[in-house]
This record gives C-alpha cells, structure tokens and sequence, in this order.
C-alpha cells in the first residue's frame, strides 16, 4: 500500500482482473507481459502516490506475483489466469485481440465489506465485472470510475475473438446515473450513446494520437494530445484512465486531469507493458500537479456543483511542464531498450528472474485470425 505524508481523500478500491498478455508481430510471439488494466491503473496510482485496495482473481498458473506484491491478487486455484493474445501485422496497424481463457469473475461478495473508499474505479477487461458487482462499488465508494471496455465486451465462442454490444443491452445502462465518469475509447463510444449517457454521468472518450473529448450535461470540449511513438497500445486507455482518475481525485479540474490523462496514455504506447516510470520526475510531475490543484476547482463535489467545462487558466503552462517531462522518460525508455515489441527478446516484467515460458502461454492455441496463428 502506498503512503503519503500529505493529507489525500480515502483510499481508492480497483477492481478488475491481472491477466497474462501475448503479444504477436506477424504470427511470432515477440513478448509475454502482465496483462488487465488493473495492473495498468496500479502503477498509475501508485506513482502519484493515491492509497488503494485491489480487489483481482488469477490462477495458480499467475507468472508475476513479485510484480503485484504491493497489490496482491485473490489466487483461485480451481481456475486459471485470464489469457490474451494480441495480434500485429506490419500491413495492419490495428491490433486483433482474442480472449483465449478466463477467470472466474469478481463478484459482490468478493469486495471488501464493512469499509467505505473514496473512489472507486471498475476496471473489467475480460467480462469478470458483474452488474450486482458494479452495484455494490456504487453502494461502498462515494465516486466511481468505470471503463466502458469492461460492460460492453463479449468473446467468441470458437476463438474469443472481442466483440462488443451496446450499452443499453449490456445489463449496465441502469447504474449510469449513479456513475461519476465513464471511460470510452472512440471505437468504443460507437456502442455508447454518448448523447444520452452525458445527462447522466460525464463522458470522456479517447481518440489516440488525437486526444480525448470529455462531454457532460452542460458543455464538451477536446483536450490535446502529446506525440508519441506507438510501439504497443495495449494499456494507453488503462493509464489514461489512471491519470485521469487521478487528477479528479487530487483536485484538479477535469480538462486538466484530462491532460493528465493524455500524458500517461501517451507514455504506455512507448513501451510494452506496465509502463516504468523515473522517481525523480514523478515528484516533478506531482510538483505541477499541486500548483495546478490550487488554481483549479476541485472536482469531486456534488455533480451539479462541478465547474464549468472551460480551459483552466494557464493550462498551456501545464502542458507544456507535462512535455518536458514526457521527453525525459521516453528518452529513458529508448535507452533501455523497453520498447521491445519489434525485438524478438522477450519482455522481463519489472525485473523479475521468473518468467513464463514460451510453451506455458502458447498451450492453449487458438485458431487463425488473418492468416496468423
């Protein structure tokens, strides 16, 4: 559990399954690495120093325990860890992504009773997070996050291939109003409807290398995005999410948590992976953030007492502080070579001696999806 000296809001609850993630580049396996947004959000949390509990289910078969070990997760040992393979081409910069296995799903009973949290973030990456169990986070944390990914995915049947169906069929549409903000990716945001959501909750929809655009009841805006260099999307709307979350949680206002957000989702498209992050300008990063917490309006109050959806004064100031230090790390990350998904090497999880093996996370093979294994 992380701590910090300074006076912070009640400690978070994260609930979403750890997963063991494949990664293909033109039918090769180039890496293996810790997998669900979970484990994307936590190094976010705990680089801005935000206390949290995480609520996950693994098999005995999970490969990164020493890498969760702040964060452990529930070991079910009938079941087996949630498994994704990913698929590359070099003609097709968009990822095919298939669930080959799952474990048992997150259920009401599972959460932590008799304690109230601060916030809440719903996570779900592989269908583990149950309508009762979004209700019952809604019941025990006075603000909740939700991914969208997590409610409206649905798997193959042959190949688990991701597909998804709209919101209101999701069994979900019903808890929106008890929501703070919801996450969504643009492809995603298809099977939202945005214009109905955003009288409910606050709506922020991710574009990539385009930013994000957050909509509300009174007002929407854009918020830019920093340049990055893709190495592997996985993970970017997960740390996004993080940062975001973050910001709200810490006081700063949404289009600069937004920013934020933008920040970590551009730094996880770097490398593959949770991404690492560098001590030193972590502190310079939550330095900008307290100056920004006292220029800006804190957030977490009643919905209709929220600010205005306008940019905050002196933003560009912000982000141009975020730049700098985003320069920095990826320059670190080049250095070290973590941008691994066009090397053969694979990918050692945060140091840690004990990996899994090739064999061990190609067992369960799964049929062709364009042309590749």
């Amino acid at each position: 559990m992380v701590t910090d000296t300074k006076p912070i809001p009640r400690r978070g609850l994260v609930v979403g399954n750890y997963c063991h993630d494949v990664l293909h580049r033109d039918g090769v396996v180039v890496a293996e690495t810790l997998g669900g947004a979970a484990s994307f959000v936590s190094v976010i949390l705990d680089a801005l120093s935000l206390p949290f509990h995480t609520i996950s289910k693994v098999g005995p078969d999970f490969a990164y325990s020493a890498a969760t070990s702040n964060h452990p997760p529930l070991t079910i040992p009938a079941s087996r860890t949630t498994l994704f393979h990913a698929h590359f081409g070099s003609g097709n910069p968009e990822r095919v992504l298939n669930r080959v296995r799952s474990c048992d799903p997150i259920r009401p009973e599972d959460l932590p009773d008799g304690t109230r949290f601060g916030f809440g973030m719903a996570v779900g990456v592989g269908g583990e997070i149950l309508p009762e169990t979004l209700e019952k986070m809604l019941e025990i944390c006075d603000h909740v996050f939700v991914d969208v990914q997590g409610l409206i995915r649905r798997f193959g049947s042959e190949d688990g291939s991701v597909g998804h169906v709209a919101l209101r069929e999701s069994g979900f549409s019903h808890l929106l109003p008890r929501v703070g903000f919801l996450k969504a990716s643009a492809d995603e945001a298809s099977f939202v409807d945005v214009e109905e959501a955003r009288r409910w909750c606050c709506v922020v929809v991710t574009q990539g290398k385009d930013g994000c655009e957050v909509f509300c009841e009174n007002g929407a805006f854009r918020v830019a995005p920093f340049e990055a260099d893709q190495v592997d999307p996985t993970g970017a709307g997960d740390c996004f999410l993080g940062g975001f979350a973050a910001g709200i949680v810490r006081g700063l206002a949404v289009p600069d948590a937004a920013l934020l957000g933008n920040f970590f989702g551009s730094l996880a498209v770097a490398q593959v992976g949770p991404p690492k992050l560098d001590l030193g300008l972590l502190q310079m990063l939550k330095d900008e953030m307290h100056k920004r917490k006292e220029q800006d309006i804190p957030c977490l109050e009643r919905r209709d007492e929220w600010p205005g959806f306008r940019k905050p004064p002196e933003q560009d100031q912000f982000y141009a502080s975020l730049v700098t230090a985003k320069a920095i790390i990826v320059c670190q990350i080049q250095e070290s070579g973590r941008n691994l998904l066009s090397s053969p090497k694979v990918l050692e999880q945060n140091n840690v001696t004990a990996r899994l093996s090739l064999n061990s996370v190609n067992e369960e093979s799964i049929p062709r999806v364009d042309g590749k294994p």
